[in-house]
């Protein structure tokens, strides 16, 4: 499984961001039987977008090919589009990206639904 994690950083050691439309990094890791790996970081070109900035995001996280994705808030309009898309949602808890795609695997994160 493709995982991106809303980040205020490139790395895996990166705070998760509370904010998905305007996070400055999305890290994409990838979830398998032989466990979590770090794919790539990519910088959210939303993030200074005046307006519609939650459906830019969502549209460059279904562009990686992502399955799911954690993040604190998720606007209505973006989950619209990630819900389109068949990308699963999960609630952010406080701590590292690392950290929350390893309570994702363990399936201890929360699923938004919207």
């Amino acid at each position: 499984m493709r995982v991106a994690v809303t980040a205020t950083g490139e790395g895996k050691d990166s705070e998760v961001s509370n904010v998905f439309g305007r996070c400055p990094y999305f890290v994409i890791m990838e979830v398998s039987g032989e466990g979590i790996s770090f794919v790539k970081a990519v910088k959210n070109p939303a993030i200074d977008q005046r307006g519609g900035a939650g459906i830019a995001a969502a549209e460059l996280i279904v562009n990686e090919k992502v399955d799911a994705v954690i993040s604190g808030a998720i606007g209505p309009r973006a989950s619209s589009v990630l819900n389109q898309f068949g990308v699963e949602m999960y609630a952010a808890v406080s701590g590292n990206v690392e950290e929350n795609v390893q309570k994702l695997a363990a399936g201890e994160l929360s699923k938004i639904i919207e």
